[in-house]
């Protein structure tokens, strides 16, 4: 899979944008996803997010993570496209500002939760939803299995 990274924030270290590709391939590997596959992982502040919230979602707030899938076609449409034709899943934008706080609000690393919030937008540009409790259980269940597999574990405290 190929991940496009965007830091606006200039504030996201090759380390954590080497661990997020990292994990999102694992992920991707895990979901059977396909190598020609792409998208954009963009890192903002909370300032640019509430913006994008509020134009996309109707929420005047600041959030962690918003996805855009772009795979929305009818049945059948893929095959008309051809082969050689990358899929592209969509975008995925996270606020670093938000990554912080949440960080230490849960006691882990920023590190941890860059990873949470880039593999939870990932889930979502894949057709995970937790818009109720039966998706929510799917989702989060799935999300900490690929978490914890790539040894990414929630710390306890």
């Amino acid at each position: 899979m190929h991940i496009d990274f965007h830091d606006k924030t200039n504030s996201v270290t090759e380390d954590y944008i080497d661990l997020i590709d990292r994990l999102i391939q694992y992920a991707a590997e895990a979901e059977k996803i396909t190598e020609e596959a792409e998208m954009s992982i963009t890192f903002v502040d909370n300032a640019e997010i509430q913006v994008i919230n509020r134009n996309y979602r109707q929420k005047d707030a600041p959030t962690d993570v918003i996805s855009f899938a772009m795979q929305e076609e009818g049945e059948g449409e893929q095959q008309i496209i051809g082969e050689e034709i990358p899929i592209v899943f969509g975008d995925i934008i996270i606020s670093v500002d938000k990554a912080k706080e949440q960080a230490e609000d849960y006691g882990h690393s920023v590190e941890r939760e860059l990873g949470f919030l880039a593999l939870h937008g990932f889930l979502h540009l894949l057709g995970y939803d937790h818009m109720n409790e039966a998706d929510e259980k799917k989702m989060f269940g799935r999300q900490e299995e690929i978490l914890n597999g790539f040894g990414l574990k929630r710390e306890e405290n």
